[in-house]
């Protein structure tokens, strides 16, 4: 029997987008699929005025949703008076988790789990390449999907969705040079997970914010994630508070003149983290220097954090294994932050100079020297955000190719 997927689609004031997603779903040129929606809010917000307005639309939303057959859409209302979030479990997190959880509870192993979100864009043969893409690669226990976010027209919008977005391909663009395990982008709307893969890493923690990152960052550590598909995911970029980290949030911050939180860290530091990582081959055998040994040691508060891995893991690839576990994509980030303080270099010169020492004789970024995020044309920055993906593309495919 072909795989079923299974969409996980947590929704939140979502209305207006809801009819153009639920029109993509119902053309894709893949049929064996099930919609599971949680239309979610806290209930506390229907007594709050400033948020009564989400709970209308989540109505709205499950009035919608409530039309199609139950046999292609089931719902999960955490929405309608008494039935929404307490204030201990609430946001997308739990909403993603009760969705999964529910389907990977009646599923088949070989079924696929495929988180979407309700500002989301697909193409009709998206289901098809998830399927066959994962057929390819039986082993690997995720896909995170590509993605591509389309500009609006309006300007402020689009510069400020631009800017964000080369911060995104800028990381993983130099996380994929040094050959970093953790390469991934978490996109909660670029998730394809097989069932069997769910259960064996215990299905998803729950966040308010930062799930689909932990989610990823769990799996990788399992087994191999697939960074490949011939489809890819077209989110919405928008202003939004609604979650804590992620598209939305960054550029409100952006507009508001606030990058702090999405810097282009040099790219030396990338290649301290490779050497680093390099390093753990070494370190199964003696103490060895290396450029992230100080702020592990200070992080994990322990200068021989690495003898209990020697203990557990007789091995070299066991212990280089475990090595890696530990010192994750989020240590990782947490270690380009730390250095970055040290750094008076802006975004714009560390972008400069990366582009400038790995692809200076390409014709797209020969005239970037008054390159501003402020200033520049948006189609300017469009241009090097397709380059920069281009050149995404290109690591990604040559791997899962």
């Amino acid at each position: 029997m072909p795989a079923k997927i299974y969409i996980a689609l947590p929704l939140m004031a979502e209305f207006e987008n809801l009819s153009d997603l639920m029109q993509a779903i119902l053309a894709q040129d893949y049929d064996n699929f099930e919609v599971h929606i949680c239309v979610n809010q806290p209930d506390s917000w229907w007594e709050d005025p400033e948020k009564r307005k989400i709970c209308e639309d989540n109505q709205k939303s499950l009035e919608f949703l409530r039309t199609y057959s139950k046999d292609r859409v089931h719902l999960i209302d955490k929405s309608s008076k008494g039935k929404g979030w307490d204030s201990k479990k609430l946001g997308v997190g739990w909403a993603r988790k009760i969705i999964m959880d529910e389907v990977a509870a009646r599923a088949n192993k070989e079924d696929i789990i495929l988180t979407l979100d309700g500002d989301t864009q697909i193409r009709p043969h998206y289901f098809t390449s998830i399927v066959e893409t994962i057929h390819r690669f039986p082993k690997a226990v995720a896909i995170s999907v590509p993605y591509y976010h389309p500009l609006c027209g309006d300007e402020e919008t689009d510069r400020q969705l631009l800017r964000y977005e080369l911060y995104m391909r800028y990381y993983s663009l130099n996380m994929w040079r040094v050959n970093n395990p953790y390469n991934f982008t978490a996109l909660g709307s670029a998730i394809a997970v097989p069932v069997w893969a769910y259960h064996r890493v215990r299905g998803l923690t729950p966040h308010k914010s930062g799930e689909d990152f932990y989610f990823l960052l769990k799996l990788r550590k399992f087994g191999d994630i697939i960074n490949w598909s011939p489809e890819k995911v077209y989110p919405a970029g928008r202003y939004s508070d609604r979650v804590f980290f992620g598209t939305g949030p960054a550029m409100i911050k952006g507009r508001n003149g606030d990058w702090s939180s999405y810097p282009f860290y040099n790219h030396l530091l990338f290649d301290e983290v490779g050497e680093s990582f390099k390093a753990f081959s070494d370190l199964f055998e003696q103490a060895v220097d290396f450029p992230m040994k100080s702020f592990l040691h200070h992080l994990f508060k322990d200068e021989n954090w690495f003898k209990s891995l020697r203990k557990n893991n007789p091995n070299r690839s066991g212990f280089i294994k475990a090595c890696t576990d530990k010192v994750d994509a989020l240590r990782i980030l947490q270690y380009l932050k730390s250095c970055q303080k040290e750094r008076n270099e802006s975004d714009v010169e560390n972008l400069v100079s990366f582009l400038q020492s790995f692809y200076s004789n390409e014709l797209a970024i020969q005239n970037l020297t008054n390159l501003d995020f402020n200033e520049s044309p948006v189609s300017d920055l469009n241009l090097l955000r397709d380059f920069l993906a281009h050149k995404e593309e290109k690591y990604q495919r040559n791997v899962w190719k």
